[in-house]
């Protein structure tokens, strides 16, 4: 490692970006340092630029960002060095060794709370950090983010090697294809008088930028029937009808009514079996209740930022309809090796790699930043070394 500096993009303060350089460490015993190869920008990265700077409101843990951060919890690169004895394995206990490719998870959690002992989701642990988020780069290594040359991974944190077959292109959406787990969750809610999700089932997406268009992916591959994608943006409906959409509506042309009349024209006047909202707007919500069958499944996974309240009626959203609603504040550790299997299955027959819409150097953060904001961007990438 000939560096002697690390340049990274860093947010001082929201709506405010510098390119600043750092010391080039020597990982620790228990640590690794990656060599990024793209880290992707997220909704909540968009968020926090935004002002928007109070993660997981509401719960007994609320998180507040500690300015100045390195942003990027989408993160592909290789091994640089492993600290210690050189010792490291994968999430799925594969031995990795300098130079092999891998994804490096988003959180690191403590192990010791009563979520994580329980065997609750990872992201409801009670000290969980965040790459990107709530790391601040203040602190030294101060490599805590993607949305830089080398990344600094912190015992806790896990690794889970890319397969040789899948390009970084593709690996850079591990974890938000690793949020879709919401899905799989929803096949194991019992429900009268069937079980979601089931096979021939309708979907609906509401929200299709990169996580929703990983959702259209997943029920796909779940094998859903039909699958409804809905977005005020043609460029991103365009891409989830590539890869794996039946039906679009551009909800900028169309007023909650019609909407509510294609989902159930195309499901015989019953509503949708399942819907999922990634659009990251509250007031989203109560039109995707409405869009539900009576026993159908809302997957929460777009509201990660708190954007304010929003009014529903608990009988007919709720208590007439008998729905049920999942709440994906997050991936899971297990769903990163199947999800990017997945994706190199998936890749052969849909063009997945053409939801990375745009790359940017680290010296272009703001023009990276509106690009990801404005409606013709799918998946925005940093590639540090362009």
């Amino acid at each position: 490692m000939p560096e002697t500096g690390v340049r990274a993009v860093t947010l001082v303060a929201p709506g405010r970006y510098e390119l600043r350089e750092y010391p080039l460490p020597e990982p620790a015993p228990g640590c690794v340092l990656v060599r990024i190869e793209l880290s992707g920008i997220c909704g909540t990265d968009k968020h926090t630029y935004q002002g928007y700077t109070t993660q997981y409101a509401g719960t007994c843990a609320p998180r507040v960002i500690p300015f100045p951060i390195i942003q990027g919890h989408e993160n592909v690169g290789t091994i640089a060095a492993i600290g210690g004895d050189g010792r490291c394995v994968d999430i799925e206990g594969v031995l990795l060794s300098v130079g092999d490719r891998v994804v490096v998870g988003a959180n690191v959690v403590c192990g010791r709370c009563y979520y994580c002992l329980q065997g609750f989701p990872y992201y409801l642990c009670d000290r969980m950090v965040d790459y990107g988020n709530n790391m601040s780069a203040a602190t030294p290594p101060h490599l805590f983010g993607g949305w830089a040359e080398y990344l600094y991974v912190v015992p806790g944190s896990f690794l889970a090697r890319v397969p040789d077959e899948l390009p970084s292109d593709v690996a850079v959406l591990a974890e938000v294809m690793a949020v879709t787990v919401g899905l799989d969750r929803a096949r194991q809610i019992s429900a009268v008088p069937s079980e979601p999700f089931l096979v021939d089932d309708t979907v609906v997406v509401l929200g299709v930028g990169p996580l929703g268009a990983c959702f259209v992916m997943k029920a796909r591959m779940l094998g859903a029937g039909t699958i409804i994608a809905v977005d005020l943006s043609s460029f991103r409906l365009e891409r989830a009808r590539a890869v794996g959409a039946d039906y679009v509506i551009n909800a900028g042309e169309t007023t909650a009514a019609d909407r509510l009349d294609v989902v159930r024209a195309h499901t015989r006047g019953r509503g949708a079996d399942v819907v999922v909202e990634c659009a990251g707007v509250p007031q989203v919500l109560p039109e995707a209740l409405e869009m539900l069958r009576p026993g159908g499944l809302l997957v929460e996974a777009g509201n990660f930022s708190d954007l304010g309240d929003v009014a529903i009626n608990p009988h007919r959203h709720l208590c007439s309809k008998s729905v049920r609603v999942l709440g994906v504040g997050g991936e899971e550790k297990g769903s990163y090796g199947p999800g990017m299997r997945q994706m190199a299955r998936y890749m052969r027959h849909y063009p997945v790699q053409s939801l990375i819409s745009h790359r940017f150097p680290l010296r272009d953060a703001e023009a990276a930043m509106r690009a990801a904001i404005a409606p013709d961007s799918m998946k925005v990438v940093f590639d540090p070394w362009a």
